[in-house]
């Protein structure tokens, strides 16, 4: 495994980047480790705890996924995807904002999902399954919020100036939504042996991560047409992150863990965003071998 981790650190540094990654053998508990403890800003990651905490409720009757949610313009948080880029009123059930939150990064649609179970509820799923440098301190509103007040009046434009982006909220794993690689790969590793809801539930969110629209990430280092990737992205000035779990025709199942960061500020870095894919690769081969050799 040493070998492995130095693979994946000289990938992250040509690619310019520093990272942190966990991995996860989801069914013998094996693991690579490359800084899996480093607390770190989670972004859209956290979306993944918003939609355990809407399964679990609705698993305990607590509320209906097909309960409909008016999803009016006014107030709604910006993005630039789903119900946030629309501009008219939208009506549709929490399920399907789920879906949303999930596959394209709506930020909109979680703070509605937010608004229905509310930052506490989160907080006390990940305290639950053992998520101990997990939490949530903001909705995804007020985290755009904090970035809006903390580049000045030169709004978006003063992204481009590291001063500015050094001194944003949202970038403080101390100040913003965080976790840390261990974690992350601790709740897929829930979600994918269904410890963290009942069957249904959890069959329910892995479709779920399954339809994300990004390829450009984890899925690119596993471009096979018999491996399945589910994930969730997370980004933000600076950071790139991706969870997910990898699996196999054979039956292995993986849950991956990779966060980045750049001292770049564009927004467009390609070789930073397929490094996430060429890391986690490395991780799942050295996984891969080492129950190989175990089982010879």
């Amino acid at each position: 495994m040493t070998d492995a981790v130095a693979r994946i650190h000289a990938a992250l540094a040509d690619a310019g980047v520093t990272g942190w990654l966990h991995a996860l053998d989801i069914d013998s508990g094996e693991q690579l480790d490359a800084g899996a403890d480093q607390p770190v800003c989670t972004a859209s990651v956290h979306k993944l705890c918003l939609l355990v905490t809407l399964h679990e409720r609705a698993a305990r009757g607590a509320l209906d996924l097909a309960e409909q949610v008016e999803a009016v313009p006014e107030g709604r948080t910006a993005g630039p995807t789903g119900v946030a880029a629309m501009l008219d009123a939208a009506r549709m059930s929490l399920r399907d904002l789920a879906y949303l939150m999930m596959a394209v990064s709506d930020n909109a649609a979680a703070d509605l999902l937010l608004r229905r179970v509310g930052l506490d509820a989160v907080n006390a799923t990940t305290a639950r399954l053992g998520l101990t440098r997990t939490r949530a301190v903001h909705t995804f509103g007020e985290m755009l919020a904090t970035i809006r007040e903390d580049a000045g009046p030169d709004g978006a434009r003063a992204l481009a100036d590291p001063r500015v982006v050094s001194r944003l909220r949202a970038l403080d794993p101390a100040r913003a939504n965080r976790s840390t690689p261990r974690d992350m790969t601790r709740l897929l590793g829930a979600v994918w042996r269904d410890e963290a809801c009942t069957p249904e539930h959890g069959a329910a969110m892995r479709r779920i991560m399954g339809l994300q629209v990004w390829p450009h990430r984890l899925a690119s280092g596993f471009p096979f047409d018999d491996v399945h990737v589910a994930g969730k992205t997370g980004s933000l000035p600076t950071l790139r992150n991706e969870v997910g779990v990898v699996e196999y025709p054979d039956g292995g199942r993986y849950a991956v863990a990779v966060f980045t960061r750049t001292a770049h500020t564009a927004a467009t870095l390609p070789a930073a965003d397929a490094v996430i894919g060429t890391a986690a690769r490395i991780a799942v081969d050295a996984l891969r071998a080492r129950a190989f050799r175990s089982a010879r």
